[in-house]
């Protein structure tokens, strides 16, 4: 009620601004659009201006490349492998010179065509030197001149027709950048079109919207009544108006929302605390049940002399009661619960090893989502009791866990008698019933309606003399809070 109270002096100290601000929005909803677009077609300007730049440069740069490269390197190699009185040594420093261009180039070059043809002049520069430097080293006439017609002439011809293709795709892409930067500028007048008839749509909305200011507290007002009469309890902030009966009447019926969805934050913790006892209740019940049967097993085997199996379902029934503590969790994750079954299994095992086997198979991908403590185990103790054990032959569980539409489907068949149509029903209605024999399946069908509510189903399917399935379908929840129930655990 302060709070309210307090945000209603904030409310009447904004009236006077609160026109000024819609005139500034107004303004900076066309201004900052304008400023961004001119910042973008500036950078889109100088983007381009930058490559073009870059390319004309790369053009003028191999320009440099003499001409005439070809006849003069053939023509001083000539003079040089003939020993005639030209000759000035190897042109060693001209080929240097062309290599160190093509280097250049190279590091400004982004075309890829442009690339492969300056790589091809800088290896065979590479090789032009080799074969220079074997020429150096040959002293016979008629083998420098064989190296010269099959090395050095065809080089610098490949040299040359090499450069001469960079040259041809730098001028293709100058080409190719004018074309860009022409219709970059066609663009960017449509675009300025565009934005201008938005800008102004905008600008006459926002007009519109101001000039209805004067009525909208009445609309206000009346979308918010309608608001919680839909069950929209959050207070809001009072509606602004100038009309001082007006402005109490909405500061009154936000003080009346907040108090009322007090009370219901309380009743709301009320009703968890008693879905929390309720829980509690059914997982007591589960617990000794199993208790009970597993003790039994393990007098049945020490009676029988099996000491050696005893001792090991004693150790597996401590694995297994330390999987059900959970550290006080009443709700786990589906690898928890994957777990705890199987140990539940190893232990009847033993005992039923002539009459039972079992498979185990979930997917991957479910193990993080959370279910219920023992959501599985008094399925299977169920599937085991009077499914398998009442069936003269062999007999087999299976249990599985998949993602199927969004939800987590969870399964356990068995093949054992089953049940007639009769029988069928009459475990369906128990389920539901306040008092039911077999509490095991029907409590965790309680605590399953508990945790999630309608977001789940529990189906049992079943035909005489060859198995029953039970199907649960249950939503991907990693986190308790986000459960329907809204159980504290």
């Amino acid at each position: 009620m302060k709070d309210c109270k307090k945000r209603n002096k904030e409310n009447t100290a904004a009236k006077n601004s609160s026109l000024s601000d819609k005139l500034r929005l107004l303004m900076l909803s066309i201004f900052i659009p304008m400023l961004a677009l001119f910042a973008i077609n500036i950078g889109m300007f100088i983007f381009r201006n930058v490559q073009y730049e870059n390319v004309s440069g790369n053009v003028t740069l191999a320009s440099g490349f003499g001409q005439d490269f070809k006849n003069e390197i053939d023509l001083k190699m000539y003079y040089y492998a003939t020993g005639s009185e030209y000759a000035t040594g190897i042109p060693m420093g001209d080929v240097n010179r062309a290599l160190e261009l093509a280097n250049t180039l190279s590091e400004r070059t982004s075309n890829k065509d442009s690339q492969r043809s300056i790589r091809s002049v800088i290896n065979l520069c590479g090789n032009l030197k080799e074969r220079m430097q074997e020429i150096s080293q040959t002293e016979s006439y008629d083998e420098r001149m064989e190296q010269l017609e099959t090395n050095v002439y065809i080089l610098t011809e490949l040299i040359q027709d090499y450069m001469y293709q960079y040259l041809y795709s730098e001028a293709e892409e100058l080409a190719v950048l004018q074309t860009k930067m022409d219709m970059m500028i066609r663009v960017e007048l449509i675009l300025f079109a565009v934005f201008t008839v938005v800008l102004l749509a905008i600008a006459i909305s926002r007009a519109i919207a101001i000039s209805r200011s004067i009525t909208r507290p009445i609309d206000e007002l009346y979308g918010r009544v309608q608001s919680v009469d839909a069950g929209e309890l959050t207070p809001i902030e009072p509606v602004k108006a100038s009309d001082e009966k007006l402005q109490a009447l909405s500061n009154s019926f936000e003080e009346m929302i907040e108090r009322l969805a007090q009370q219901l934050e309380l009743n709301k913790e009320e009703a968890n605390k008693i879905r929390a006892m309720e829980l509690m209740l059914l997982q007591a019940q589960i617990n000794p049940h199993f208790l009970y049967n597993t003790l039994d097993t393990i007098i049945w085997l020490v009676e029988t002399g099996k000491n050696s199996q005893a001792v090991e379902m004693v150790s597996s029934l401590s694995n297994f009661f330390r999987s059900s503590l959970s550290k006080g969790r009443d709700v786990i994750m589906l690898t928890e619960e994957q777990l705890h079954v199987k140990s539940y299994l190893e232990i009847q095992q033993v005992r039923y090893k002539d009459k039972l086997t079992y498979n185990i198979d979930f997917a991957d991908e479910i193990g993080e989502y959370m279910v219920p403590k023992l959501t599985l185990q008094p399925l299977v103790e169920n599937a085991l009791y009077h499914g398998i054990k009442l069936k003269r032959e062999m007999g087999k569980i299976l249990i599985n866990g998949k993602l199927a539409d969004d939800k987590i489907v969870l399964t356990v068949e068995d093949t054992g008698i089953g049940m007639t149509e009769e029988e069928l029903d009459r475990v369906r209605e128990s389920l539901t019933a306040e008092h039911s024999a077999g509490f095991g399946m029907a409590a965790v069908y309680k605590r399953l309606n508990l945790m999630f509510g309608a977001e789940c189903s529990f189906d049992i399917t079943s035909e005489k003399n060859k198995g029953t399935l039970i199907r649960i379908c249950i939503p991907m929840v990693k986190t308790v809070e986000s459960m329907s129930g809204e159980v504290t655990v």
